[in-house]
């Protein structure tokens, strides 16, 4: 793809969010709403400006990044473990299997009454939370990658008399790669968008769900959209980092990534 070709994509791609707000503040320009709920975008900016002075939106958004991503590091290194343990192990995969298809059926929200009883309503139960979230995506997208390896690929290593751990160090996970990596890739997301039902539901604490609640009891709408444009923002940086860190990690693979 060339550059222009590039570039013509990203264009193509902000046509939606310009219209979105060419919309809105011709919508409020005009007149064609009368509700309270409605403010300008300028209003929004200057609401931005003055929570960015004064440092309160830095402070929530450091504190949500903060959960996010113990979450997600807690979740992932567990997801990762325990999917390699059950994609080389039938064993464990009959014994354990049943159960984590099982709980992995229950909505992810059903989990914070129980969450908060044994953790409390502090970061330590939102962390808690959010690893749950990553956890999942990791575990399931591992274990398949791991039982999606070719057995040629396996047949071969075996002839070269390769050790369990080498096997598993230089056949499994390369070949697994691509789909370990997209588990990490959701996982990310997932956790990012668990920040926010934590810090909406478990509301002790600071952070960008926080920010949104105190706008929802007040009906400070500026600072409600201002939590939303953050959000997807924040949202759409971690995907494209993603997006850019799996391409780099996975360029040794040529055009055989993805095909596991």
């Amino acid at each position: 793809m060339t550059l222009h070709d590039t570039s013509r994509r990203r264009l193509r791609g902000t046509a939606l969010p310009v219209l979105l707000l060419a919309g809105w503040w011709t919508a409020f320009q005009f007149g064609w709403s009368d509700s309270t709920l409605l403010v300008a975008p300028s209003q929004v900016w200057d609401t931005a400006a003055r929570l960015s002075g004064d440092g309160t939106l830095w402070r929530a958004l450091g504190a949500s990044l903060a959960r996010d991503l113990a979450g997600f590091i807690l979740g992932s290194l567990a997801g990762f473990g325990v999917g390699i343990a059950l994609g080389l192990s039938r064993l464990l995969e009959n014994l354990v299997g049943p159960t984590l298809h099982t709980v992995k059926q229950v909505s992810l929200l059903a989990w914070i009454p129980l969450i908060s009883v044994w953790f409390g309503l502090g970061d330590l139960a939102k962390v808690v939370f959010l690893a749950l979230a990553a956890f999942f995506p990791v575990v399931l997208n591992t274990f398949e990658g791991i039982r999606g390896v070719p057995r040629e690929l396996v047949e071969v290593a075996r002839v070269f008399a390769l050790t369990p751990l080498q096997l598993l160090r230089r056949v499994v996970l390369p070949a697994a790669l691509p789909s370990i990596f997209n588990g990490i890739h959701l996982a990310l997301i997932y956790a990012w968008l668990a920040t926010l039902g934590a810090e909406y539901l478990l509301t002790s604490g600071i952070g960008i769900g926080n920010l949104l609640t105190d706008g929802r009891e007040h009906l400070w709408m500026d600072q409600v959209l201002l939590g939303i444009v953050v959000v997807g923002l924040v949202g759409f940086t971690l995907n494209w980092l993603a997006g850019v860190v799996e391409a780099r990690l996975l360029r040794w693979r040529g055009t055989s990534t993805g095909q596991y």
